[in-house]
């Protein structure tokens, strides 16, 4: 599950480095993918929307198994 998460971050990627930003993936844990919000992402207030709204959407969506996505700083 830890390569298909790293695949589909892999192609989000793009659009947070045009904003400034990006994330790494730290764990895979019971289906809860842990993420670290990096650069311009880890201080913008828009973080959490693109967080659930992006990221974990693309996730559920794409990786079988997924159930959530948390922001670990």
């Amino acid at each position: 599950m830890l390569e298909q998460v790293q695949e589909v971050l892999d192609k989000l990627r793009p659009f947070l480095l045009r904003d400034g930003g990006d994330c790494e993936l730290v764990d895979v844990e019971d289906g809860v993918v842990k993420l670290r919000l990096l650069g311009a992402c880890g201080s913008c207030p828009s973080s959490t929307i693109t967080l659930k709204a992006g990221i974990e959407r693309a996730l559920l969506e794409e990786v079988p198994g997924v159930v959530e996505v948390e922001q670990v700083f």
